[in-house]
Parts: C-alpha cells; sequence; structure tokens
C-alpha cells in the first residue's frame, strides 16, 4: 500500500531511491520528537502545538532554487487547506536569519514559518537534500518524505495528500 502511495503522490520513483540518513533522523513511521521551533518572525511554537490535523512540513532555504521555485505552489495549497483539514508550516535551513525572513516576505507566504538555526531539525526530519516536503499525521507520525520540487497545488498531488491523510479534499 505505501509503495502505491508513494507512487500515486509523487507519480515517479523518485522517493525510492535510497539517501543516507541524518543523525537522529525519524524515519517514515516514526514519531516525530519534540523540538523547539523558532519563529521567522518570533513566535515560538513546538510539534506538540500541531497535534491533533495531519501537517505538512516543507525544509528549504532561500537560496534553493528549488525550493524558491515550489514556495507560490505550497502558498496556494495553504491558502486553501491551511488550518482546515491539515497544518503547513515552513523550516528553513538557512545560516542567514535576514535572507530566510526577507524570502518569505517577498514571496507573500502566509503560513507559518521557522529557521533552523542549529542543524537540529534538519538531521531530525532527514533533510540531507532540499526541497524536503514530510507529511505528518494528527498524532505526530512520519507518512511520506517527498524530496524535490513539486505543484503541490495540482490536482493530481491534492488528491495523493488527501489519500496519505485519509480525508477528502475539494479542488
Amino acid at each position: 500500500m505505501r509503495a502505491m502511495l508513494l507512487v500515486i503522490f509523487l507519480g515517479t520513483a523518485l522517493s525510492a531511491t535510497a539517501y543516507a540518513g541524518t543523525p537522529g533522523e525519524v524515519e517514515v513511521g516514526g514519531y516525530l520528537r519534540e523540538a523547539k521551533l523558532q519563529g521567522l518572525f518570533g513566535k515560538t511554537k513546538q510539534f506538540s502545538d500541531y497535534k491533533g490535523k495531519p501537517l505538512i512540513i516543507n525544509i528549504w532555504a532561500s537560496w534553493c532554487g528549488p525550493c524558491r521555485a515550489e514556495m507560490g505552489s505550497l502558498q496556494r495549497l495553504a491558502r486553501r487547506y491551511n488550518g482546515k483539514q491539515f497544518n503547513i508550516i515552513g523550516i528553513s535551513t538557512d545560516d542567514d536569519h535576514k535572507a530566510a525572513a526577507a524570502f518569505i516576505k517577498e514571496s507573500n507566504v502566509t503560513f507559518e514559518n521557522f529557521i533552523d538555526s542549529n542543524v537540529f531539525l534538519e538531521n531530525m526530519l532527514g533533510a540531507n537534500t532540499i526541497p524536503l516536503t514530510i507529511l505528518v499525521d494528527a498524532q505526530g507520525r512520519v507518512l511520506e518524505k517527498a524530496r524535490g520540487a513539486y505543484d503541490w497545488d495540482s490536482p493530481e498531488i491534492v488528491d495523493a495528500i488527501g489519500k496519505v491523510f485519509q480525508v477528502k479534499l475539494k479542488h
């Protein structure tokens, strides 16, 4: 079933490619550990603040071309579904907090974004390549990891997200 969802979700065998793990990585099927999320604009949260509703986590950097390319589709997805059927957050791996914040402002991104200045989240989430997008269930279990940039608000991807989260999403 999982392999079928990966094909449905990604449309390719991309995620079947083996990637070396990162120190302390939570694998698909594992549960996120509690972690402090430092907001790009000051607000601090924790992963537990998002429990109770499925969560999409996008790991990105302002200098990453594919990350920049997919951000608009993530924003459109967030405008349609964030806070309703699921939540969306971004985590920047930028060393330069100002560059990350400037990119979010210039991109008119409204979903919450955090910065990982000590590489803890990057390692825990397995972000040895970016962009990396992780789908997490309402209890904090990692369901899927999608490496690379996607058109997140396309009908095919929205349908696949619904299948992974086991919810019906309207287009």
